[in-house]
């Protein structure tokens, strides 16, 4: 349906957060667990190449990505087979973690988990010191400050990421492929937590 060169020039100038290299990964991930769970390949991989292009238009507007992504897939993808284009549609408005339909097919959970998983372990702690440093944030707050203060922090850090997000996302994925990539990615963002708070106090 759609190249991996042609999805490229989509996402020139984004954020490094969520540019081409992420949605490589979560293309990888997605065709993982498509390949386990079920689904359509072709269906995944265009969802997958195309499901973060909302997100320039997102940063100017404010509206959502997913939604703007699915209309845009739509437009790019005409004169594929509808259903096909459907299934694409329908997998990238419900990628969203916080927003956006439930992922109702094989293929749009294997897109929702796939991009779930590229934000924990040791790529989620990757994105989230890369976004802290963009925005100046600091490096580290204690773990028990971060957990009272969550989304409400003035100083937000990659801590408090880990606390109000990245801790929880293990708990929503929905195929048991995802589930037990997550565990491991999950073990790991825990013991790396751990040390940079021993680190930073001096104790390791």
């Amino acid at each position: 349906m759609i190249t991996v060169a042609e999805a490229r020039r989509y996402y020139e100038g984004v954020g490094s957060d969520h540019d081409f290299d992420h949605v490589l990964r979560v293309l990888a991930l997605a065709e993982r667990i498509a390949r386990a769970e079920g689904g359509d390949l072709e269906v995944v991989r265009a969802a997958a190449l195309l499901h973060d292009l909302g997100r320039a238009e997102e940063a100017i507007t404010g509206r959502d990505h997913a939604e703007v992504g699915a209309e845009r897939a739509r437009e790019i993808l005409a004169g594929h087979p509808p259903e096909k284009v459907d299934a694409v549609v329908h997998a990238i408005a419900a990628h969203r973690f916080r927003a956006g339909p439930a992922p109702e097919s094989p293929e749009a959970r294997a897109l929702f988990d796939a991009d779930k998983l590229d934000a924990i372990g040791a790529v989620g702690v990757a994105r989230a010191f890369a976004y802290a440093g963009v925005r100046g944030q600091r490096l580290w707050a204690p773990l028990e400050v971060a957990r009272a203060e969550g989304e409400r922090a003035e100083h937000y850090t990659p801590v408090h990421e880990f606390v109000v997000k990245l801790s929880r996302l293990k708990d929503v994925l929905t195929t048991e492929t995802g589930r037990a990539i997550a565990a491991e990615r999950h073990a790991f963002m825990v013991t790396f937590f751990q040390q940079l708070e021993a680190e930073v106090k001096g104790v390791r």
